[in-house]
């Protein structure tokens, strides 16, 4: 049996392209993700400070991201994501040298979280929806999958590398591999022989609002795309705050230092590459809402139960299982969203997937270092738990009048 009978994905070249250079840059990018994380709650040992830096990097995808959209479907995708991979690399570097030099603060992350929120906001739409123009519709679900699985198996690989590396050589490491990490997705999209759409340049100054009210329009006429989007929004929102609940849970709650917080995001990233290699090998059974609903479900569930414990080794646990049910979440609804949408569209549907996935991070961030800040990690942990359940059994309960219209 060949893995392209259970990945079929792969058997398409300019994927694996795409897809080879994403597990390297990946790597290097939850390394920097735990280092930041890590450097930050050292300057400031402030939860809300750490929150405000995951706000600011995603700020710009909440204010931006309906335009980005309009940009991805007018311009190549490949040439976007060229720029952006780019920019992460230098912004990467800079941030390596100035903690290499000692003459990091508080106030230089935040503008470089800034500035890589802004690259950020192109590069996600034009990275989602160029995958259906590497792979075609058949094989869009295997495809999201095998992206999930890769950016997971990077949170299991990074995070353990980062908490190594911090405690031997320092955070500036870290940094500096990341930046050299982005020339294996640049040499892949220099391969690529698809640009991913036709420029549309006419009346490219005229149109953008018009172009704008279109995609919210076409959004608003199709219910499994809207409900979904807004499924997205809310967990996104309250549940998937990881990144701020789990060094502070790490720290406060259970006593470990750097290289147990990296351990334990690893454990969540093995749950996540777990599920997604599931889900890519299931992907032929084609898209079905039990996942979607199983996932929200799922991670609401563990979150809670995370909330009521404090054992280091429960809580790796039960991360592995959140990181399952959440990649087994996400992945659906990408691939939900994907296959319900016109070609001329998608670019602007997936700056709103974008938008509710990313761009309210800043909210959830604010969110989740607030409540932490005032009542602590367990509380938030069970609070984002019952969000997420709650909405997930709403929209199951109008599941007939969504998916049936």
């Amino acid at each position: 049996m060949r893995i392209t009978d259970s990945f079929p994905a792969l058997e398409h070249r300019n994927f694996r392209l795409f897809w080879l250079g994403q597990m390297v840059s990946l790597i290097g990018t939850w390394m920097q993700n735990i280092g930041q994380g890590w450097l930050v709650l050292e300057l400031t040992n402030s939860s809300f400070l750490l929150g405000l830096i995951s706000a600011v990097q995603f700020l710009p995808m909440m204010l931006f991201s309906l335009f980005a959209g309009v940009i991805v479907d007018r311009f190549p995708k490949r040439k976007l994501i060229l720029f952006t991979q780019s920019s992460f690399a230098v912004t990467s570097f800079i941030l390596a040298t100035l903690t290499a030099l000692k003459v990091i603060n508080y106030w230089e992350i935040l503008i470089l979280a800034l500035i890589n929120g802004f690259l950020n906001t192109i590069d996600v739409p034009a990275r989602q929806s160029f995958i259906i123009d590497l792979v075609g519709k058949k094989d869009l679900m295997n495809a999201i999958a095998l992206n999930s699985a890769v950016f997971n198996a990077a949170r299991i690989i990074g995070p353990a590398i980062a908490g190594i590396l911090i405690g031997k050589l320092g955070y500036a490491i870290c940094f500096y591999l990341n930046s050299a990490s982005f020339i294996a997705v640049i040499i892949g999209l220099i391969l690529i022989t698809v640009e991913g759409v036709t420029p549309k340049l006419k009346d490219a100054k005229t149109r953008i609002i018009e172009d704008l009210k279109d995609g919210m329009t076409y959004i608003k006429n199709m219910p499994v795309i809207l409900h979904t989007i807004l499924m997205i929004a809310v967990l996104s929102t309250f549940s998937m705050n990881f990144n701020v609940l789990v060094p502070v849970f790490t720290k406060n709650v259970l006593h470990r230092e750097a290289t147990g917080y990296g351990l334990l995001m690893s454990a969540m990233g093995i749950g996540a590459l777990i599920g997604a290699l599931t889900l890519a090998s299931i992907s032929k059974r084609g898209v079905k809402p039990v996942y979607l609903f199983a996932g929200g479900i799922g991670l609401g569930l563990f979150q809670i139960l995370i909330g009521i414990q404090n054992s280091y080794t429960l809580t790796a646990f039960l991360l592995a299982l959140s990181g399952w049910f959440m990649v087994t979440f996400t992945s659906s609804a990408n691939t939900t969203i994907q296959i319900n949408s016109a070609d001329e569209f998608r670019g602007r549907v997936m700056s709103v997937y974008s938008l509710v996935f990313g761009g309210v991070t800043p909210i959830g961030s604010m969110y989740a270092g607030t409540l932490s800040q005032r009542f602590g990690p367990h509380i938030t942990f069970i609070v984002s738990g019952v969000i997420a359940m709650a909405y997930s059994f709403y929209v199951l309960s109008r599941y007939r009048k969504i998916f049936s219209a």
